[in-house]
């Protein structure tokens, strides 16, 4: 087995694939100092710039003091904080749904939900370019798992009409990570409505950033519907970590009676769910956060002049630019890096082939001069590696 390893893992090295952990020796910011480098920074979900904000810094160290460490036991033993239920009621009414439920990870609300909903009698539907938590969670919950190309309704009618299952989830990302789109989430409520089916939204990378005063994707796209399911994770745009499901009271309530992922797992300390509601207010109050962001995303598009890569159309933090090959994003990447600005390269399985490309992610913590320096690097680095 170990020689098979080490061969695996040399064509991943030949191929391109070969990922590295980098060694952060700072916060998570626009500025970081990693592998003992200073860098400008485009790779963080850290969206509205929270994860170092001096509040939440503040709110963890009071809260550690008074209710300790680690939880110490399981949800339904004595693992449950008040800490975590105010947070839970919190971010219920932020969202403005009945109630919620909190995960360690938004991998762990995937499987768990998925797992707990959909067995096998029954049936999930799933855009093909998913997280792979979503997939992992189809996968697992042992249904019927159906996937469609990406953001096609009519694709998704007709497996929907074709379904004999018991009960049907269209499970999705709100906004998808590597591309920056939103998903079609209005017409897919329309399906539920018609062919009796329930949708779940993964709004890892919307909640915080879009909708009003940050709800997420729903709130942007006025949806609501008791048919609707949604999981935000805690520690992109609210800049620390975690995630929470929500939804009628009913589902939460059957959730924390049958979600593996809860009932057998020890919950985060109680001192980041009150960091998480210190940053739920940051986040209700920060339109002007949103609004820089927003600025920023403009100001990129704005002074990319590029001919050969392309910049995925996409509203959100999230900016990708298609380059290619493996070896191809890779050098551009390193490009960048020996210039100071560390940007990720993105390549399969994650994307499809021969899509390789520089995930940017912008946050308001960024100054325009930090994106105007990305833009130009980016523009000459086409003539350079191309020419």
């Amino acid at each position: 087995m170990l020689a098979a390893l080490q061969q695996e893992l040399e064509k991943r090295k030949a191929d391109g694939l070969l990922r590295q952990r980098r060694l952060l020796d700072s916060p998570q910011a626009e500025n970081i100092v990693a592998n003992d480098k200073k860098y400008l920074s485009f790779c963080s979900n850290d969206y509205l710039g929270l994860a170092n904000h001096p509040q939440l810094i503040l709110a963890m160290q009071q809260a550690a003091g008074d209710s300790g460490v680690g939880s110490g036991a399981s949800n339904l033993i004595t693992g449950h904080h008040r800490y975590h239920d105010s947070l839970e009621k919190q971010l219920a009414k932020f969202v403005e749904m009945p109630a919620a439920l909190l995960f360690s990870t938004g991998y762990m609300a995937n499987i768990g939900v998925l797992g707990a909903l959909a067995g096998r009698e029954d049936a999930i539907f799933a855009d093909k370019l998913n997280h792979a938590c979503l997939n992992d969670g189809g996968y697992y919950s042992l249904a019927e798992f159906n996937r469609f190309p990406h953001n096609d309704v009519n694709a998704l009618e007709k497996l929907l009409k074709a379904s004999k299952a018991k009960r049907k989830i269209i499970a999705v990302d709100a906004v998808f990570s590597m591309d920056g789109d939103i998903a079609p989430l209005r017409e897919y409520l329309a399906l539920c409505e018609q062919f009796d089916a329930y949708l779940y939204v993964d709004d890892a990378h919307g909640f915080g950033v879009l909708g009003a005063h940050g709800q997420g994707s729903l709130n942007h796209l006025q949806l609501k519907s008791p048919r609707i399911i949604m999981m935000a994770t805690l520690g992109k745009a609210a800049g620390v970590a975690g995630a929470f499901v929500a939804g009628e009271q009913v589902v939460i309530d059957y959730l924390i009676q049958t979600a593996k992922s809860y009932v057998y797992s020890t919950p985060a300390p109680p001192a980041l769910s009150a960091t998480l509601s210190a940053s739920i207010k940051l986040i209700e109050q920060g339109d002007n956060l949103r609004a820089k962001l927003q600025h920023l995303v403009a100001t990129l598009k704005q002074n990319l002049k590029i001919k050969k890569w392309q910049l995925m159309p996409s509203e959100t933090a999230v900016q990708p630019l298609v380059v290619g090959s493996n070896h191809d994003v890779l050098r551009l990447s390193e490009y960048l890096q020996a210039q100071g600005i560390l940007v990720p390269a993105i390549r399969p399985p994650t994307v499809p082939v021969n899509t390789g490309r520089l995930r940017i992610s912008l946050s308001a913590a960024h100054s325009e001069e930090d994106v105007l320096k990305l833009a130009h690097a980016i523009n000459q680095a086409e003539k350079d590696l191309e020419g």
